[in-house]
């Protein structure tokens, strides 16, 4: 678990105090408190989840401006992966690095890049001539590292140059990540396969991994569209949202507050 930033926590705290205004109150500016339908209140808190997950990931997520990859300041996450990967190189180890979102993934090879990391990057925007070249280029062990989408190279490749496999963000459904994690794990493999996962703590990503044992069957349908994702409840899902587990940690609250009037005599 990845220990945040004092300013990689207050901007996601901000984000997720403003989406539980959205899902809760929608039109509390202007004084109304209605109730939204559960439908349309199951879909503003799946958003929320979504947007939540890439803040997780990054605090420039919490802005809707794009900034190009490699002008992005490298967060907590980021300069684990580069920490990570500088050691698995000295190593003469190679890896293969997920992610959800196709953004992340861009931001955080920019900074294996400037680190000194080569790599070679597969997703779902990669044309289907090249992928088989990219393969081969990994296979051949002239780069250190293959970042990929979880949805375009999750399946299908056999990449057993890799003897690590690096998640940048958890996805519900842990058979989705076994399945990627099953790339290095093919047939010719003559090395262990280390898994390792970059867990953003007191955030919704802790929650997702809670899901992971609590509600596994539960898990395989939510954001997948399947019937599954109906059975957890519009409040078990705000739930999700509303809940981190640092809330019910007096001592990190404490510690959070510290760091936050710290801040504000720094800027005084």
């Amino acid at each position: 678990f990845l220990r945040r930033e004092a300013g990689e926590r207050r901007a996601y705290d901000k984000i997720r105090k403003a989406l539980l205004l959205d899902i809760l109150r929608p039109d509390a500016e202007r004084g109304d408190d209605r109730r939204l339908p559960a439908n349309e209140k199951r879909v503003k808190i799946l958003a929320a989840i979504t947007k939540l997950r890439l803040v997780a990931c990054h605090a420039m997520f919490a802005d809707d401006v794009v900034t190009p990859p490699d002008q992005v300041v490298p967060g907590t996450k980021q300069r684990a992966l580069v920490e990570l990967l500088r050691g698995l190189k000295d190593a003469g180890h190679k890896a293969l690095v997920f992610s959800q979102f196709v953004r992340h993934l861009e931001i955080a090879r920019a900074a294996a890049t400037a680190a000194g990391i080569t790599s070679l990057q597969l997703d779902g925007s990669t044309p289907a001539k090249d992928r088989a070249a990219l393969v081969d280029e990994f296979q051949a062990g002239g780069v250190d590292a293959f970042f990929l989408s979880l949805k375009a190279g999750g399946t299908g490749l056999n990449l057993v140059r890799a003897s690590y496999v690096v998640h940048l963000d958890p996805w519900w459904n842990p058979a989705v990540e076994d399945q990627a994690a099953d790339r290095a794990h093919r047939i010719g493999q003559t090395e262990p396969v280390t898994v390792v996962r970059l867990i953003a703590e007191d955030t919704l990503e802790e929650e997702m991994l809670d899901l992971h044992e609590q509600k596994r069957a539960l898990v395989e349908g939510v954001l997948e569209g399947t019937a599954a994702a109906a059975s957890l409840s519009v409040d078990e899902l705000t739930a999700l949202v509303t809940h981190t587990r640092r809330s019910s940690r007096a001592a990190d609250r404490a510690q959070e507050l510290a760091d936050d009037d710290d801040v504000g005599e720094r800027r005084a």
